[in-house]
């Protein structure tokens, strides 16, 4: 249920963002999901793609600096509402979203990243819901 995100810590500067997707495309690794968090002299880029091991590795030989964390990927129906009333699940249990973001999918229904300080409790409010947690597996075979 928790996906592997990994975020390059990098310098906020022309043409090293350029460097950093080359690199992932040059090693065959597709971008699935991505967001850049930035200030005037650092970003931070966090991503999910197919193989975090794969990506770490091709990075951190261009010297690029790269963590992992745990994620959820929940699917919510696209229409009003929807993100507040999970959003009002995690707040009735105390889970402070570190961040979040959403990315497209072929599919009718939003896809959306979450950050939590203690995963395993947010997996544990959502068992019930209707909201759908994804698994690694249909996470992957979202990129087919």
């Amino acid at each position: 249920m928790k996906l592997k995100q990994i975020s390059v810590f990098m310098e906020n500067q022309p043409g090293r963002l350029a460097e950093m997707a080359l690199t992932l495309g040059d090693a065959g690794i597709n971008i699935m999901a991505l967001t850049v968090a930035e200030s005037s002299d650092f970003g931070v880029i966090r991503m999910i793609v197919p193989d975090s091991e794969k990506a770490k590795k091709a990075l951190k030989d261009k010297r690029f600096t790269v963590t992992e964390t745990e994620v959820l990927v929940i699917e919510i129906p696209d229409e009003p509402g929807s993100l507040g009333k999970v959003l009002k699940v995690f707040a009735e249990k105390g889970l402070n979203v570190e961040y979040m973001y959403a990315f497209v999918a072929r599919r009718k229904d939003a896809l959306i990243v979450f950050r939590f300080d203690d995963p395993d409790r947010a997996v544990e409010a959502l068992k019930k819901t209707q909201v759908k947690v994804l698994t690694n597996e249909e996470m992957l075979a979202l990129e087919k």
